[in-house]
């Protein structure tokens, strides 16, 4: 498609992509957290924590090894109960409420990390402004969602069916992400992307899957903004001072 073609939308319409990635996405998260004090959003994981702990996969579990001190928030109040009984600090919170999270009044956190929370929500923008009552003026939001543009998006419509988890609300692009983040006092200063990591399954169907996620990654090398999911950091944009 020529440019002439895309003239009727205007300059503005165009959103340069960025290139960086695709990433380990629990690797990376735990390079944010190290030897930081950190509050994790959205930590539970729909009652595959216990599985995801015996097999040494639950992010959480991993930012706790790392991070200087961790306070797990989620709406669960089934998970969270279950952590506390494992010794763990959390709290039950609606996240999209600045109130209900002030009124935690928990220490101001040096990041912020909310993975794969965003495309769950009703309201994202009250959300991301709660997120600054959690951080330190200084401090770091590491906003992690699926890719609006991953390569199955585009694959799954063949066979006739949608391939998305029942729970989300939305799909999200580099620039949707941004856009949020600015409208609601955060200064965007990152944006990648992320690979998943291989299921563990076994015989015949990992074997597809290894194949598959394989064929994935070479793609993902290539053309990242094909890649699983999305990594976004920001921080508290500083507000105007009053006259």
């Amino acid at each position: 498609m020529t440019d002439k073609a895309w003239a009727p939308l205007g300059p503005e319409w165009r959103r340069k992509l960025p290139r960086e990635g695709p990433f380990n996405r629990e690797q990376m998260l735990t390079e944010f957290a190290e030897g930081r004090r950190v509050v994790h959003v959205g930590f539970v994981d729909e009652r595959r924590m216990e599985d995801k702990l015996e097999r040494g996969r639950w992010l959480h579990q991993r930012l706790r090894e790392v991070a200087s001190s961790l306070v797990g928030l989620d709406v669960s109040e089934e998970g969270v109960r279950w952590a506390r009984e494992q010794g763990l600090e959390a709290h039950a919170v609606d996240a999209q409420s600045a109130d209900a999270v002030e009124a935690l009044g928990l220490e101001p956190a040096e990041v912020v990390i909310a993975g794969e929370v965003i495309e769950h929500l009703d309201a994202p923008g009250p959300f991301l402004q709660a997120m600054r009552k959690l951080l330190e003026p200084t401090g770091v939001l590491v906003l992690t969602t699926p890719n609006a543009y991953r390569l199955l998006n585009f694959l799954s419509p063949a066979t006739g069916v949608e391939l998305i988890h029942p729970d989300h609300t939305a799909w999200h692009s580099p620039h949707t992400l941004r856009n949020l983040l600015e409208r609601n006092g955060w200064q965007v200063e990152g944006i990648a992307y992320y690979r998943n990591a291989t299921p563990d399954l076994d015989g015949w169907k990992g074997a597809l899957t290894k194949g598959a996620r394989a064929l994935l990654r070479g793609v993902g090398k290539l053309a990242p903004y094909w890649s699983d999911g999305i990594v976004v950091w920001a921080r508290p944009r500083a507000e105007p001072e009053a006259r």
